[in-house]
């Protein structure tokens, strides 16, 4: 009825009503006036009386002679009363059909005036509900504070990481103190409101898998100082604009030789065996520039770096410009924003970490990484039997073997400077064996510590994610998680099949998009191979919320040689257990807060259902952090509700974004927002 227009809708109300009265009407006056013609018949037919003849009163009489005297009139009073009826009755009938047009409007406009407060009050909640959503993106005017576009940074902000002490902020504090605790401390503000501007001759990476042997030396920071220390040159071939990492000679015999060694230390023929003995996950401490994750990457097995923040020669940023896995953290104070039982292997070779400190705190914590069954690989110039013959070395190792005791490590192996442990399978050693840590307590058993404070205790034994490393599917197949193994995250089969095939129909929605767009503005850069899409134009990936881990997981079905850092908002759903189980890598943020990773670190940044979540800050200040984390020519996918899709549209332009809006689907109220940070220099501006 709402699409009827109203001349309709009162036509349909009154002609039934009209209809009925008329009908009624002309029954009553047809009634009365056969009963008029009755009468007047039986009046005409009685017998005539003259006046004195009988003996009846003078009354009656004389009203029989009235009657009798004027039989015309009477017929005439007849008639005359028959029209007066029929007068009234058509006044009546008027009347009544005024009335009636006068009530039927009446309703029509009460109908027409109640759909339009339902109108107006679905408009109004839509208004509510649109000005909420703007609200908590931060895209109202009076909340945002920013009028124009942002403006470009200064040259000091080339690799800046916002909650670490940079070195333009040692300087401007006069601390000039060379050995400085880098520790993340992101109470102070550290947004920044301006766009940071690649250096000066900066160029795009190679394309993978040759970008991973040969980065661009401008791309870096490594100042005359890295080079004189000895540490880059006897890891690199440094030429007059690359930096070559195919002759790596960190170990004596290779990286090759060295990764085969620690598979025979383990009982295994060789690294290629790693992923059949459930070995999928490494995190790599003091990763050096990601040589030893570059090996296992193509022997099924993803690595993750993690390291100290660093002024320049980072470990970090030389790692994810090969496109390897990494993050800044430090084994120090704090745990990693990663669940316990999370990784197969921990691995440390040459990475300045002092395990027999702090009663072995920092081995406690890579303890609660360590799934049951998993390894930890030490490899340092202290273990060899001649460096024990010093004093100093000899009581650093035996409080390192005291701490794994406690632990309940199992020593398997040690060949020269390495040395493997394993942790337990089983709980009932934490206690049986004397010394042993005691197991932390529920208030202090998280299982997503976001940068908690270091635990002496052993974590994770109360999860059903307790599950020995030898009876863990091997990868792929360990990505495709049971229904028992479901159950244990509290995820239903049908959900998680349903998430995965929307996954891998996105995937080719977004490639179709991408290949077209990159391949037409890039078609062959100088200096570079031929493109091949859609295998190598993307390499680091960052899924802001990342769920189940589907969009990973389909890049990786559709043969996109990439990896994905997993993060998990701290104000959404916890999956990052999941995620881990599946066989992927992550971590959880607070994404009000800066992301740990140097400036043009991620190829693509992808959020879906992201401007959903309720963030306790602006939109903006999130993806002014997105820019800086982003590479030039990189792009940023964004899925979620048309509403805020359109809003957040406004925010590319202040970032000087370029922007495509696209539907997602016919019938769906969901859009795609396509961007790419365009590649601005310094020659060109200033």
């Amino acid at each position: 009825m709402h699409d009827v227009p109203s001349f309709t809708r009162i036509s349909f109300i009154l002609l039934p009503l009209i209809n009925a009265h008329f009908i009624s009407l002309s029954s009553i006056l047809f009634t009365l006036t056969e009963r008029k013609k009755t009468k007047l018949k039986k009046e005409m037919s009685r017998p005539h009386h003259r006046g004195l003849s009988g003996g009846t009163s003078f009354t009656n009489g004389a009203h029989n002679r009235h009657e009798l005297s004027n039989p015309i009139g009477s017929t005439r009073t007849q008639k005359s009363l028959t029209s007066v009826l029929l007068k009234v009755g058509l006044l009546l009938t008027f009347l009544t059909l005024m009335g009636s047009l006068y009530w039927s409007l009446s309703i029509s406009l009460s109908i027409s005036a109640s759909q339009n407060s339902i109108s107006q009050m679905r408009h109004r909640r839509l208004q509510e509900q649109l000005i909420g959503d703007l609200l908590d993106i931060g895209q109202i005017p009076l909340h945002s504070g920013r009028s124009g576009m942002f403006e470009f940074c200064s040259q000091d902000y080339e690799n800046y990481v916002p909650c670490y002490y940079n070195i333009t902020e040692i300087l401007e504090a006069e601390e000039l103190v060379l050995t400085l605790e880098f520790e993340r401390e992101c109470a102070k503000a550290t947004k920044i409101d301006c766009l940071i501007l690649p250096p000066k001759n900066y160029r795009i990476p190679l394309r993978w898998p040759r970008g991973r042997d040969i980065i661009w030396k401008e791309n870096v920071k490594i100042t005359g100082h890295d080079f004189s220390s000895g540490s880059l040159t006897k890891r690199m071939m440094v030429e007059e604009e690359q930096i070559s990492f195919k002759s790596d000679s960190l170990m004596v015999d290779g990286i090759d030789d060295y990764s085969h060694q620690i598979a025979e230390m383990i009982c295994l023929r060789n690294e290629s065996n790693f992923n059949e003995a459930g070995i999928r996950a490494v995190l790599d401490i003091g990763c050096g520039y990601g040589s030893f994750g570059a090996h296992l990457f193509f022997k099924d097995v993803i690595t993750m770096c993690v390291a100290n923040y660093e002024s320049s020669g980072s470990q970090v940023q030389l790692t994810l410009e090969r496109g390897i896995p990494a993050m800044i953290g430090s084994f120090t104070k704090r745990q990693l924003p990663i669940p316990f039982l999370s990784f197969d292997m921990v691995h440390c070779a040459f990475c300045g970490i002092d395990w027999d400190k702090d009663d072995g705190l920092l081995l406690v914590e890579v303890d609660r990484l360590l799934r049951p069954g998993g390894y930890f690989v030490y490899t340092s110039p202290t273990n060899t039997h001649k460096s024990l013959r010093d004093r100093e070395n000899q009581k650093k190792w035996a409080l390192i073997h005291e701490h794994t005791e406690k632990l309940c490590w199992e020593m398997l192996s040690q060949q020269d400077e390495t040395v493997v442990w394993k942790k337990p399978t089983e709980k009932k050693c934490y206690s049986s064996r004397k010394g042993s840590l005691a197991i932390c307590g529920k208030s202090h058993d998280f299982e997503l510590p976001y940068y908690q404070p270091l635990n002496p205790c052993i974590a994770g034994t109360r999860s059903q994610r307790w599950i020995p490393l030898e009876i863990r599917r091997p990868w792929p197949p360990q990505a495709q998680l049971n229904s028992s193994e479901l159950e244990i995250h509290g995820v239903h089969p049908d959900d998680f099949s349903d998430d995965a095939h929307s996954w891998n129909l996105a995937v080719q929605n977004y490639w179709s998009l991408l290949s077209p767009l990159v391949f037409s503005d890039h078609p062959k850069r100088p200096g570079d191979e031929e493109p091949h899409p859609p295998y190598n134009m993307l390499r680091n990936v960052l899924d802001m919320n990342a769920k189940f881990g589907g969009f990973n997981n389909a890049l990786l079905e559709a043969g996109k040689s990439v990896w994905v850092m997993n993060v998990v908002p701290t104000i959404g759903e916890n999956y990052l257990p999941l995620i881990f189980d599946r066989g992927f890598i992550g971590m959880q943020h607070n994404w009000c807060e800066a992301f740990p990773t140097y400036p043009r670190t991620y190829d693509m940044v992808h959020a879906s259902g992201f401007l959903s979540l309720k963030h306790r800050c602006l939109t903006l200040d999130i993806f002014s952090e997105v820019d800086r984390i982003l590479r030039p020519e990189g792009w940023i996918i964004l899925h979620d509700k048309a509403p805020l899709i359109e809003a957040v549209r406004s925010i590319t332009t202040l970032l000087k974004w370029d922007a495509r809006m696209m539907d997602v689907d016919s019938n769906s109220d969901e859009k795609l927002l396509v961007c790419q940070k365009p590649f601005f220099r310094k020659s060109h501006l200033w």
